[in-house]
């Protein structure tokens, strides 16, 4: 579990095939004696289990393997040598939630349709899946690339989100245009408050 709150901004060294589907090496500040095999890190919002790790001269890394579902799901498919990455270890039992509870389980990818640059911020403008739209509203959050933000406006299948310089300067989201596909993650009280409206309507009563 994480909490949306990118603390390394990592670089992919390199991406493999492998017969499951890709194995990706990631540079890190994360200290790779610190780091379990098998423990969790959300890369670019899906979470991942580290396969190995290790030093190379000052830096640090790490790798992972994503299956053919995340493949199919993210953004993973799109990943090079070079590429930045949003990254977060997992959440500690009594760590700060600064954010709101992240299962690192992207459902889908929203397109960003408009970007606006302002002197304190800038404006993203997302397109979600029409499946996925009804878990986003207004003042809620969501996860984008792994990135905890707050819904500013939610109308159809469109949303939008606020970023403030901070979150531009350490995480991926400075690069972001138009056009550019996002790992999107609802809010997990949303998808609970919804699956349990299925069963409070009439039919749910029962007959009598």
């Amino acid at each position: 579990m994480f909490t949306g709150i990118v603390t390394d901004l990592g670089e992919i060294l390199y991406v493999e095939s492998i017969p499951a589907g890709i194995r990706t090496r990631i540079r890190t500040i994360y200290d790779p004696d610190t780091i379990d095999i098998g423990a969790s890190i959300a890369c670019g919002g899906p979470c991942h289990t580290v396969t190995a790790k290790g030093h190379t001269g000052a830096f640090g890394w790490f790798e992972v393997e994503s299956a053919a579902e995340t493949l199919a799901l993210t953004t993973a498919k799109d990943w090079k040598p070079g590429m930045k990455l949003n990254l977060e270890r997992s959440l500690t039992m009594g760590a700060e939630l600064g954010g709101h509870l992240v299962l690192g389980h992207v459902d889908g990818l929203a397109v960003i349709t408009k970007r606006e640059d302002h002197p304190g911020s800038v404006y993203f403008q997302f397109q979600a899946p029409a499946d996925l739209a009804r878990f986003i509203a207004k003042k809620g959050s969501v996860a984008l690339d792994g990135t905890s933000l707050t819904v500013n406006e939610a109308e159809g299948d469109l949303f939008s989100v606020f970023l403030i310089p901070h979150t531009l300067g350490v995480t991926t989201w400075s690069d972001r245009q138009v056009g550019d596909p996002v790992n999107l993650e609802v809010d997990m009280m949303a998808r609970y408050a919804a699956r349990l409206a299925e069963f409070s309507g009439p039919a749910s009563a029962g007959g009598h």
